[in-house]
């Protein structure tokens, strides 16, 4: 793993936003916003009336400004199959095959070089935090590695060198199916038992407690990976290891309808109703894609306030379906987005599908505004990764600044506001990018130096020819 020289957030700086979204249905024009130690000291709209040289010293961000993007649900390995398993016919099932086989190809090493690849483009994107599902633990064999967490701090380092925050979520992955056993790839993902991977993860943080500057922006959550891939004991470890230490837990819900099907036989009870049973809902954990849902389990989401993230690019590519997102949010989850397998690594375009397969599905448009929809791409979504001030462009908070342009040939003439981001611009139109007081993203290229930086797309090329080749 390399150990490129890493920027550090300078003591002030302040910026000129022509026009900036602090909340709500409209965005502010000429804010200026300072930051001091990598969060917002001030905010101010209608920065004309400020003394000349207050205005002159900042640093002028044209286009509209937005508070950092979250991408709630990632499989960095995934990003491996784009262009590769959308051709053909076949299911989420048969997709899975081919997915196996890239996990089957990874390695510390090369684990690493493909995430920071990935992990670049997110930040290219507006992404400033990322909820990375992590469940190739092991060697191929289930083995262990030297280190039994070498797989989750590659992501670690990745993180870090792409310049992003990490809440990696190490998820529990123990049987193939309701009572059938691993086999094939899916032997590196177990660790034997729920205490097994308990112990495991509780290395890791302590390692990570050992080298601050290595944790530096990393959360470590926890992850049940499916009603299918655990029991309901092991659920229930799970939950309450996650209870216990106040970190996030998500979970894989009701993507498809064979896995409600095969809960039902074995349990008598829905995916949703189970992890209910088992202690695993609540306003800590987010369900991810939810989308075969009973009234019931959409009541029961709600009550609990558990999170629900959808992914709509993902779900659309492998036919899962579409979500009764309008009925979660009215019930009273909060929603946030992910781009799970990265057929497209854009969370603007994760929040226009959110409304666009709501009209398909429901015959209306408007379910969501844009304002909702940027609540679920910002705030939502940090506060589902654990980062409870991120999010927005306030005092106190994270100073995380994403300036999209307002002159491309998608945005021209869109407006200023919410809807020009979500209904008109991509992750093509975000020109310069500020995670925690350090600019990532300058004039739409990378600012830090090392492997891959001066080329993105070239190192992902490599880095995606070293596990599929």
């Amino acid at each position: 793993m390399s150990d490129a020289h890493q920027d550090t957030a300078s003591a002030r700086a302040s910026y000129r936003c022509e026009y900036a979204w602090l909340g709500g249905n409209s965005a502010d024009a000429d804010v200026l916003i300072d930051v001091e130690n990598g969060r917002i000291s001030a905010v101010v709209s209608g920065a004309e009336s400020l003394p000349y040289q207050r205005k002159v010293a900042a640093t002028p961000l044209r286009g509209l400004t937005l508070p950092g993007l979250a991408d709630v649900h990632s499989h960095a390995f995934h990003r491996a199959l784009r262009g590769h398993t959308q051709t053909g016919t076949g299911t989420f099932w048969t997709w899975r095959e081919g997915m196996y086989r890239v996990a089957a190809r990874l390695d510390p090493d090369n684990y690493f070089r493909l995430a920071r690849a990935v992990y670049d483009e997110m930040v290219l994107a507006g992404i400033t935090g990322v909820g990375e599902f992590h469940y190739v633990h092991h060697g191929p064999d289930g083995s262990p590695y030297e280190n039994p967490n070498a797989m989750g701090l590659a992501l670690v380092a990745a993180a870090r060198e792409a310049g992003l925050r990490l809440t990696l979520l190490d998820t529990c992955y123990l049987t193939g199916g309701v009572d059938r056993p691993l086999e094939g790839t899916q032997i590196r993902f177990g660790d034997t038992s729920a205490d097994g991977w308990s112990d495991r993860v509780d290395a890791l943080i302590t390692d990570l407690g050992r080298r601050p500057d290595a944790a530096a922006g990393v959360r470590v959550g926890a992850a049940v990976h499916s009603v299918r891939a655990l029991s309901p004991d092991a659920i229930t470890v799970v939950a309450g290891w996650a209870r216990e230490r106040g970190s996030p837990l998500h979970a894989h819900v009701s993507e498809q309808v064979a896995e409600n099907d095969a809960c039902l036989a074995a349990y008598g009870r829905t995916p949703v109703e189970l992890l209910a049973e088992c202690g695993a809902l609540g306003s800590a954990t987010t369900a991810v894609h939810a989308t075969h849902l009973t009234r019931s389990d959409i009541d029961a989401l709600g009550e609990s306030r558990t999170g629900v993230c959808f992914c709509p690019t993902t779900e659309r590519d492998l036919a899962d379906g579409i979500g009764p997102a309008r009925a979660l949010a009215d019930a009273g989850s909060p929603l946030s987005l992910g781009s799970d397998s990265h057929a497209v690594i854009d969370v603007l375009e994760e929040a226009r599908l959110v409304e666009l397969d709501q009209r398909l599905a429901s015959g209306l448009r408007g379910n969501f505004t844009a304002a909702d929809l940027l609540e679920a791409a910002t705030r939502t979504g940090h506060r589902a990764l654990g980062w409870q001030d991120a999010g927005v462009l306030a005092v106190g908070a994270p100073a995380d600044l994403v300036t999209i342009r307002l002159d491309s040939v998608r945005t021209a003439g869109a407006g200023s506001g919410p809807a020009s981001a979500v209904f008109a611009a991509t992750a093509a139109d975000v020109h310069h990018v500020v995670c925690d007081g350090i600019v990532r993203v300058r004039d739409g290229c990378l600012t830090r130096s090392g492997a891959g930086a001066d080329s993105p797309g070239r190192a992902l090329d490599e880095a995606i020819s070293e596990v599929t080749a």
